[in-house]
């Protein structure tokens, strides 16, 4: 392995068990810089037994089996590696907020609250109380700073197929000058390759796919849970299913089982396919209609985090994803106030989705982001 920068800083590798931040542990250590592993215990996996009788669900993150797997990394590359415990802080700022979304009828994205709250803020404090100066991960995503404006540039990875940038629109300047991504230029396939060659543990270790805090998959039954053993009053009740036009098709049994776009599981038999349009939770609707009526050439976003500059001024054109696996399509964003935007298609796309992100780009570079309305 090599890598071409040199690193002469203390560099903290955030190690998850999985074989791109192992990857990434391994070819800066190898390149002759000093390197400290950090694995974060974030979630209390017995928390919920109910929800994930017999073993732990296999591929999801954040797992004591992962905690094992990046102490198992570290000492075959011969590193130091501690665990840090952010459970409070990682309850606070992505777990209550993610069951607050789905309560209020939206549809929250925990990685990317993650990365904001604690991946590159409190991870980021620690690092500099143990005298590293940056964090290297295993995002899927390059950082450059622009000799004219002197900030810090967010760009996709060379490989758009594993690009991660998109959960990182919300990272600011200073978090991005003290963050390195060395998968940036770097395919999966080549990764592996170089996991194999270093003889690392984890080679061969599949993806995680679940989300880290919900066993199963089963959003629903945790926020239930959640609810219950916080002594959340507010929200979850049922309601109706309606049209357009008002008419009541059915009941359902809480607004968190839904999301904008969902057509399996609504509980109701229709003589044509219906998808999720619109959902009240004060009025504990849910809006369903025809997969025509999900198309919308509008939005608007709050708390946006703006990387190429420090504000926007003026409408702009940039290309926008609306959600992970979206195609960025043209659209014209103009302010709107107080770090607000509305954004306006230049054609209409499916399913704009509360709660979920709008990540504006140009080119490569992600000019920044907000959380959908």
């Amino acid at each position: 392995m090599s890598n071409e920068r040199v690193w002469r800083e203390l560099t903290v590798v955030a190690m998850s068990g999985g074989v791109d931040s192992s990857t990434v542990a391994a070819m800066l250590h190898e390149s002759g810089a000093p390197v400290v592993g950090l694995t974060m215990q974030l979630w209390d996996q017995r928390r919920f037994p109910e929800l994930a009788p017999g073993e732990i669900a296999p591929q999801r993150c954040c797992s004591l089996d992962d905690v094992y797997d990046a102490r198992r990394v570290a000492e075959h590359i011969g590193i130091p590696h501690y665990v840090v415990n952010f459970e409070r802080r990682f309850e606070e700022t992505v777990v209550r907020p993610f069951v607050e979304d789905y309560l209020a009828g939206r549809t929250p994205i925990p990685c990317a609250a993650c990365n904001n709250h604690v991946k590159f803020d409190q991870l980021l404090v620690t690092a500099r109380q143990i005298g590293a100066s940056r964090i290297a991960t295993g995002h899927y995503a390059r950082i450059e700073r622009n000799a004219e404006t002197g900030r810090y540039n967010l760009l996709r990875a060379g490989d758009h197929s594993k690009d991660q940038s998109y959960f990182l629109f919300g990272l600011t300047q200073e978090q991005l000058a003290h963050a390195e991504f060395p998968l940036g230029n770097l395919s999966k396939q080549e990764v592996r390759e170089m996991a194999r060659r270093a003889r690392l543990p984890v080679a061969e270790k599949a993806e995680s796919q679940e989300i880290c805090f919900v066993p199963s998959g089963n959003y629903a039954k945790f926020i239930e849970s959640y609810r219950r053993t916080e002594g959340m009053s507010e929200g979850g009740e049922a309601g109706e299913l309606v049209t357009t036009s008002g008419e009541v098709l059915g009941t359902h049994n809480g607004v968190q089982r839904f999301t904008v776009g969902q057509r399996r599981g609504l509980g109701i038999a229709a003589a044509r396919p219906l998808y999720v349009l619109q959902i009240d939770a004060d009025g504990k609707r849910v809006t369903v209609g025809e997969e025509k009526e999900l198309w919308r050439d509008g939005f608007e976003a709050r708390d946006v985090n703006w990387i190429a500059w420090a504000e926007l001024r003026e409408p702009i054109e940039a290309s926008v994803k609306i959600r992970y696996r979206h195609e960025p399509a043209a659209a014209r964003i103009e302010p709107a106030g107080d770090a607000s935007v509305r954004g306006h298609f230049a054609e209409p796309q499916r399913a704009i989705t509360p709660g979920q992100a709008a990540v504006f780009y140009r080119g490569e570079e992600v000019l920044g982001g907000g959380w959908i309305l």
